[in-house]
């Protein structure tokens, strides 16, 4: 798999890292959440070149993560602002976000708290799933092939695959 080829191949996880898949993109994008939308506060933020961030964020609107909104007329200036493909990838940061809180944390803790505004409670982000809203867990979880899977390659291979639950309820053999 070569580096720029990722955005034509076969898997989905392949095709995001595309996107979003080095280090100052993913900081660039905690800062987008963040509130911040100007050139000079991400460059000032994140200690980044001049040319890194241009070409990053120029990746990003390319990619309709961000769009370019003008705020200042002369000299146009702009700000950037998260589109709602963009929006889409906040549980994408919010799990690396946790991952980082459990496993990175010095001693003192977490650096930031997330609060839910709705319900006021600091919060863990979980994933759950979408139909039976249970906590997703990696082990209770298989893969098989979707409509758009053009190759196996991505796949596990079959004899480690599970059988689901309910196949397994109703008697099928393995």
């Amino acid at each position: 798999m070569r580096w720029n080829e990722l955005g034509e191949e076969d898997c989905s996880l392949a095709r995001a890292v595309s996107v979003i898949g080095d280090r100052w993109t993913l900081l660039i994008l905690r800062d987008c959440f963040l509130r911040v939308r100007r050139f000079e506060d991400f460059q000032e933020r994140l200690g980044i070149t001049r040319p890194i961030l241009a070409s990053r964020l120029k990746k990003l609107v390319d990619e309709l993560v961000l769009t370019k909104v003008p705020y200042q007329q002369r000299p146009v200036r702009y700000e950037y602002r998260l589109t709602p493909k963009g929006l889409d990838l906040y549980p994408v940061l919010m799990a690396l976000v946790h991952w980082g809180d459990a496993h990175m944390a010095g001693k003192k803790g977490r650096p930031l708290l997330h609060t839910h505004d709705l319900c006021g409670k600091d919060f863990d982000p979980v994933m759950v799933c979408s139909e039976c809203g249970e906590a997703l867990v990696a082990r209770q979880v298989h893969v098989h092939r979707g409509p758009g899977a053009k190759s196996p390659r991505h796949l596990p291979p079959e004899t480690d695959l599970p059988r689901p639950r309910a196949a397994l309820s109703l008697g099928a053999k393995r």
